[in-house]
């Protein structure tokens, strides 16, 4: 297993994940998504595993603001708008070679080999 963890260190549920793995002696790679982000590449492929950059989006987060921007700029430019705006992304973001999964989902992991 290559396990990747996007979040942020604030995140509880990102915190939850990294618990999931260390209880069961599982290594992971934890990316800090507010330091780091996303490449476009790798964004790419998670959004394709978990139905497009719309449900990849937390519309129920703070930033309000920049989320009205997303939901209405146009279809070609939002994957940037989203890069640039990593804080608008659901986390954690677990991913395990071309396998990925958008918030806290341990039924998912466990099935993981």
């Amino acid at each position: 297993m290559n396990i990747q963890i996007f979040g942020t260190r604030k995140c509880n549920d990102t915190k939850k994940a990294e618990r999931f793995f260390k209880e069961r002696g599982i290594k992971y790679h934890f990316i800090d998504m507010k330091e780091k982000g996303m490449s476009k590449g790798e964004f790419t492929s998670v959004a394709q595993a978990n139905g497009g950059i719309e449900n990849m989006i937390n519309w129920e987060g703070r930033d309000q603001d920049t989320l009205g921007l997303i939901k209405y700029i146009a279809a070609e430019d939002k994957l940037e708008k989203v890069l640039e705006n990593p804080q608008v992304i659901k986390t954690p973001i677990v991913r395990n070679g071309k396998q990925s999964t958008l918030g806290y989902q341990p039924e998912v992991w466990k099935g993981w080999d």
